[in-house]
């Protein structure tokens, strides 16, 4: 894999790196389980994300409840300290046929690129999962970072452009997520710095997917939400921060 060619989009998508404060912090043997299991919480945000814009967007009623059913053990487990499921039997279950159909253009490349996210953010949930176990690394409870909540917080309020700002937001999520794995994959044990390397391809299909879909839907040109967008997400990412996690600014203790 050439890690410069698949970055550099990525890089100039961004409008700011990772500052080195935070890679300071995550560095840190101490961080490293906070650090794991934030990315856990974000794979299966990402997952609920991707689900949420099929079932809002496109599916009916009853389609909309198994494609619930699907993320349910997850969720228990993450949220509610329900047991710990068979994860890679649940990922095994997903499958496009359990999508809806649907006969618009936008509608059917939202289900297509949705259901390849969450079936990939589901596996990488797993493979986190898994990484934990084998590090006797316990699962534990915690608040969410300000990051998307901050986002989130600036799209518009009406449709389709809240849709359009929805997705340019994805974009910036998953592409921080895929600069984040490369800037801090060097400091990593060998182990862990090629599981992060690993991610980088899908994570860039990601973003450049949201941006597709907000593109297609918007039918004209989206580049002053994604330049608004760009600086809503570099002003978190660049400032203060009580909390740690894997989207966060900078930490307040440095």
């Amino acid at each position: 894999m050439n890690l410069q060619l698949l970055l550099s989009p990525i890089n100039h998508f961004l409008h700011c790196p990772t500052p080195k404060a935070w890679i300071e912090e995550a560095r840190k043997p101490e961080n490293l389980s906070l650090l794991l299991t934030d990315h856990l919480i974000c794979e299966l945000k990402a997952a609920q994300t991707g689900m949420f814009l099929i079932r809002k967007y496109v599916a009916d009623k009853e389609t909309s409840e198994v494609l619930l059913a699907l993320l349910r053990p997850y969720e228990v487990f993450a949220f509610s300290d329900g047991p710990e499921p068979d994860f890679l039997a649940l990922h095994k279950a997903l499958s496009k046929r359990l999508m809806p159909k649907t006969q618009g253009d936008w509608e059917q490349t939202l289900i297509d690129s949705m259901t390849s996210l969450i079936k990939e953010e589901l596996h990488h949930f797993w493979q986190v999962r898994e990484i934990m176990l084998a590090r006797e690394i316990p699962y534990v409870k915690m608040t969410a970072s300000r990051y998307a909540k901050g986002l989130l917080s600036q799209t518009r309020t009406h449709e389709p452009l809240m849709l359009v700002d929805k997705l340019v937001c994805g974009a910036y999520i998953e592409a921080r997520s895929c600069e984040r794995f490369a800037a801090i994959a060097p400091y990593l044990d060998d182990e862990l710095s090629h599981f992060y390397l690993s991610l980088l391809r899908s994570e860039a299909r990601h973003y450049q997917d949201y941006l597709s879909l907000a593109q297609q839907i918007a039918g004209g040109d989206i580049q002053e939400r994604v330049r608004f967008f760009g600086e809503v997400e570099a002003t978190l990412i660049q400032s203060p921060d009580d909390s740690f996690r894997f989207h966060s600014g900078i930490p307040v203790s440095v």
